[in-house]
C-alpha cells in the first residue's frame, strides 16, 4: 500500500493495526482515534465499502435436490453468491479480522447459538447486508459524499496527540 502515513510503526504492526481498526469501525459504527491514524483509516474503509458496495446484490437463487435417508428426494431454494460476489467477499475476509458476534444483554447461551447459527463471518456479513446497500441507495439518490466522517475531539492528554472521533455516516 505505497502512499501510506508511517504511524511511526513497522510495516507488519502498522498493517495489523489498520485491520484492526478498520473491523472495529465497521461492528461499532465508530470509533475514537488520533487524527493521522484515522486519516488512513478513512482510506482503507472506504475501499473496503466501495468494493462491497459493487457486490451487494449479487445473489443467485439455485433449487438443488437432496436424497434423504430414506431415499426420497427434497427439493429445496438456496441463495447463492455470484462468482463475482465470492471474489469480493474473500477479498474482505482476507483484510478484515473475524471478530464473534457480541452476546446480547439477558441473552442465554441458547438464545445466542440459535441467532448465531447461520452467520459464519458477522463483519462481512454486515458490510454486504447493512452497511453496502445503505450506502448504494444513497448514491443512487444522488446524495453522496464519502462515508465516513471525522470530528475533532482535541488534544489527548499526556502527549497531546490531535484526537478524533471516526463514524460511519
Amino acid at each position: 500500500m505505497a502512499g501510506n502515513r508511517k504511524l511511526s510503526k513497522a510495516p507488519d504492526h502498522r498493517k495489523a493495526v489498520l485491520r484492526n481498526q478498520v473491523t472495529q469501525l465497521f461492528v461499532n459504527g465508530k470509533l475514537e482515534t488520533t487524527e493521522a491514524r484515522a486519516k488512513e483509516l478513512r482510506k482503507v474503509a472506504e475501499r473496503l465499502i466501495t468494493l462491497a458496495m459493487s457486490e451487494c446484490d449479487g445473489n443467485i437463487t439455485v433449487t438443488k435436490e437432496k436424497v434423504n435417508d430414506k431415499g426420497q428426494t427434497e427439493k429445496f431454494t438456496t441463495r447463492n453468491d455470484t462468482p463475482a460476489k465470492l471474489h469480493v467477499r474473500r477479498q474482505l475476509l482476507a483484510y478484515l479480522f473475524d471478530v464473534k458476534e457480541q452476546k446480547k444483554q439477558g441473552e442465554t447461551k441458547s438464545e445466542y447459538k440459535e441467532r448465531t447459527k447461520d452467520i459464519r463471518y458477522p463483519v462481512v456479513e454486515k458490510l454486504f447486508n447493512e452497511i453496502a446497500p445503505k450506502y448504494k441507495k444513497l448514491k443512487e439518490e444522488n446524495k453522496f459524499g464519502g462515508y465516513t466522517r471525522i470530528l475533532k475531539k482535541g488534544p489527548r492528554r499526556g502527549d497531546a496527540a490531535e484526537m478524533v472521533i471516526i463514524e460511519l455516516i
